[in-house]
Order: structure tokens, then sequence, then C-alpha cells
């Protein structure tokens, strides 16, 4: 399998000189994700943590809606990538197999016509949660993230998605060169060590997509906290769910888009 970080040749410039040397950087690496011998997608990922990879998507993408229906999973390493094979059990399976025969289109349509649209905007799953956390907590949530990610100090070049609770803290952590691919790979990381996410706060390192709301609402997710804002489809569809949807999320403070009710008024201070 291949190592998630290389080191490179490169020619660096300053202020004075060129110098040479090398860098840590990322791989990034094909995956298929493949159900009952079909290929369902094929992800440029990370070459790390893929069987919460493969748990994950399959949760989040709505696949299966406990790994109960994961019968079988295999990592499979080919010459130009990584196919994770999985194979579902009854009536899962059927339902899967029904679902892709619908959603194939007429050759050249583009988005595969109406079908596709629809899975695009699937409306999200509810979230009923009603945790209520603090500004401390989000700020401690926050500050959590960085000093855990260890491909990122060595590479500054991927992404991280991490779950954290009041009374234990950083939970876990997940890093990939694709913003999607870590919360796929933190939602398998949860699920397989039995952790509910309705009790704490998903942190996201990147912008926050209307994929990433729809991902969080699938694992039941109530607050999402991100350093970098949301798009405008992401704040409706976050109402929608009833997820309360944090951006902005810095070491001097955060923004609050979505259920703010989820939020105390109390004064936080600062964390560093």
């Amino acid at each position: 399998m291949p190592l998630p970080v290389c080191r490179v040749s490169r020619t660096a410039w300053s202020t004075k000189d060129f110098v040479e040397g090398d860098r840590a950087i990322p791989e990034e690496t094909a995956v298929a994700f493949a159900y009952a011998g079909t290929t369902h997608a094929v992800m440029m990922a990370s070459p790390q943590d893929l069987e919460d990879f493969a748990y994950g998507f399959s949760l989040t993408e709505r696949i299966v809606s406990s790994l109960d229906e994961i019968t079988q999973l295999e990592i499979v390493e080919q010459e130009i990538g990584i196919e994770l094979r999985l194979w579902l059990a009854e009536p899962r399976a059927s339902n899967f197999s029904e679902r892709r025969r619908h959603m194939a289109g007429p050759t050249g349509c583009g988005l595969c016509g109406l079908e596709s649209l629809v899975e695009a905007m699937r409306p999200p799953t509810p979230v009923g949660s009603a945790i209520v956390f603090s500004p401390r907590d989000i700020m401690r949530a926050v500050a959590s993230v960085a000093p855990a990610q260890m491909l990122n100090r060595e590479t500054r070049a991927v992404h991280a998605a991490a779950f954290w609770e009041p009374t234990c803290g950083l939970v876990a952590l997940r890093e990939d060169v694709g913003r999607h691919n870590a919360l796929d790979k933190l939602a398998g990381a949860l699920a397989r060590d039995g952790v509910s996410a309705r009790s704490g706060i998903v942190v996201l390192t990147s912008r926050v997509s209307v994929e990433m709301v729809q991902k969080a609402a699938a694992i039941d997710a109530p607050v999402i906290a991100a350093v970098s804002a949301p798009t405008a489809l992401a704040v409706r569809t976050a109402e929608a769910a009833g997820i309360t949807l944090i951006g902005i999320a810095r070491g001097d403070g955060f923004e609050i888009f979505t259920h703010p009710d989820r939020i105390t008024r109390e004064r936080a201070a600062y964390v560093a």
C-alpha cells in the first residue's frame, strides 16, 4: 500500500538566493468503491484509514444505514489505484442495485438526467439532538484540531475532520487531501468505535459546502464548526437539517449561521 507522505526534491527561493532541498508532500491515490462487483464511485484520496473511508462513505452517501448491512470489505491494491470492494446484506443489496439502475442516464447526458440532480440535492436527514454547547466549548474544539494533525504538520497540504465532546475532548480525527474524504473517514471511525455523533461537535479545517452538511446530517451531528465560511446552499441545508452551522472559527471567535439556540450566551475566554 502506498505511504500517505512522500519526499520530493525542490528548489526554494528566499529573499537572497535559491536553495536546493526536498519537501514532504501528501500522496494522492485513486480509490474506487465497488459494491457487489460494480464500481460506484472513484475518489482521489490519501491512502490511509481506508477501512474508515469505506464504511464512512457508505454511511454518509446513504448506501447503508448501519455497518451491519455491510457483510464484507476487501481492500485491493492495483497498479493504478486501490479498490474498496464491499458486499451488502439483503434487502440492502437489492435496493442498491435498483438505485443504480435508475441512476443510469442516456449517453452524453452530462449530469445523467433528473435522477442525478435529485441525488445531488437530496433532502438532509433531520438532526434532532437538543444538546447545548458554550462558546468556550466551540473554541476548545477548534483549538484541539491543529496539534493532532500529524499529516498536515508534515506536509501543510491536507484537510482534517474531527469529532470533539465536552466530557473527553478530541475523540477522533482523520486527515485527507480531500475535505469530503476526511469527513467520510471520520464518520467511518466513529461508527466502527460505536461513537454517536449526537453528543459532540464536528470540526472541519475547510470551507463548508452542501455535501459536507449532508454528510454530517447522515451521521446525526448536531453542530459543525469550520475554520472557513459556508456556501449559501450549505447554510440553507443546515437550517433545514436542524444543524447548528458555525464558520470562521478561529482563535479569537466564530460566527453562527444556523440554529444559534444550541450555543449559550455566556462569554468565553480566549483559547489559544
